[in-house]
């Protein structure tokens, strides 16, 4: 007997339903720790919060093209710098970078416009950037994202009258809290499920499952590419202000290989896959690097203080890494998203990336 057809609420609630159960665990995890945390706990949510939007930005191509990319943390790192530019101190600024246009040496601008027009340039640079590197694919492709990474550091490292070098800028307005990580978070979770289930992000895909047969169906591996190459770029952007006016602070050091591997680890554990891989890795990476910094730092048992060495929070990522790549392939969720059953009758609920249907 053929399915009944679904009602336009009922289409509409199973479109939406894998990201509202992305969103709400989140949003539960900000109420508890605002109402109940500590001022510890509440930045420990808000740094996980931020690495949800790093995540998810890395995911927008890497999961949906299937190249890995080595050089998305470059773009965080323009746009921190921006987002300095333009709000650091005005009676620093001439100082510490006499370089700058005297439009941001000698004047500061208000947060909301710094951090869309911060945005904007990482979204510009990722989408110049990607008119040369999106006509290589696969190792080439990613080995030439690493290699822009490198040339991003080695330029702002020694463009010491605008960047300070490695130096770090400070005096940078800290804003961020839970509540605007949440928001940024929820932002792009929407942004790459939409993306994702969008003609051009179903396009993408049936590259990244074989290329050849999305061309010989007239599928162009270029613009596609470049597409989610620039949204990723712009959502990279994103996770870089809100690192910066978390932080307040911006080094070229820390965006770089360490935070890169992080990100990518994060991706890998939770499933690069699919959207709910992205956000499953960073919560179940950051709680094991939460739980073993804190065992670094020494737990008190009795009169007894014991501390584990210094490195092995990075020792347990790797053997989970290693699990994980042993074990489960396809990590924690499998490339799989979430799904409310009740929408697929007894068919099982598996994630049909490349059929995804959207309201009508």
């Amino acid at each position: 007997m053929p399915d009944k057809p679904m009602t336009p609420a009922a289409r509409l609630a199973k479109y939406w339903f894998p990201v509202l159960a992305l969103i709400l665990p989140l949003l539960a995890v900000v109420v508890v720790a605002d109402l109940f945390g500590s001022v510890m706990l509440q930045r420990t949510v808000t740094e996980a919060l931020i690495r949800v939007v790093v995540v998810v930005g890395i995911y927008i191509f890497v999961g949906n093209s299937g190249i890995i990319s080595f050089g998305s943390v470059t773009f965080m790192a323009i746009a921190a710098y921006a987002t300095g530019w333009q709000t650091c101190c005005s009676m620093l600024k001439p100082i510490t970078m006499p370089g700058l246009p005297e439009f941001l040496r000698d004047a500061t601008y208000p947060l909301f416009p710094a951090a869309l027009t911060s945005v904007a340039l990482a979204a510009l640079v990722a989408f110049v950037t990607g008119l040369v590197l999106m006509r290589m694919g696969g190792l080439a492709a990613s080995i030439s994202t690493l290699a822009v990474l490198f040339i991003i550091n080695v330029v702002y490292s020694n463009w010491e009258s605008v960047t300070m070098g490695t130096a770090s800028m400070v005096g940078l307005p800290r804003y961020v809290t839970a509540w605007i990580a949440l928001g940024a978070a929820v932002v792009a979770i929407v942004v790459a499920w939409v993306y994702q289930k969008s003609p051009l992000g179903l396009a993408i895909r049936a590259t990244r499952a074989d290329e050849v047969a999305a061309q010989a169906c007239g599928v162009s591996l270029y613009w596609p590419r470049l597409l989610a190459f620039t949204l990723s770029g712009a959502v990279m952007g994103l996770g870089g202000v809100l690192t910066a006016h978390f932080l307040g602070t911006v080094s070229i050091n820390f965006f770089f290989l360490k935070l890169t591997f992080l990100a990518l680890a994060m991706l890998v554990v939770g499933g690069m896959g699919s959207l709910a891989g992205a956000v499953v890795g960073v919560a179940a990476v950051s709680i094991i690097i939460d739980v073993f910094r804190r065992m670094e730092a020494g737990v008190s048992l009795g009169g007894t203080t014991l501390a584990l060495p210094a490195g092995t929070q990075e020792l347990v990522l790797a053997v989970v890494m290693l699990a994980i790549l042993i074990f489960r392939k396809d990590g924690i969720m499998g490339g799989q998203e979430f799904h409310w059953r009740g929408f697929r009758g007894k068919k099982a609920a598996i994630d049909t990336s490349l059929a995804g249907e959207g309201p009508k």
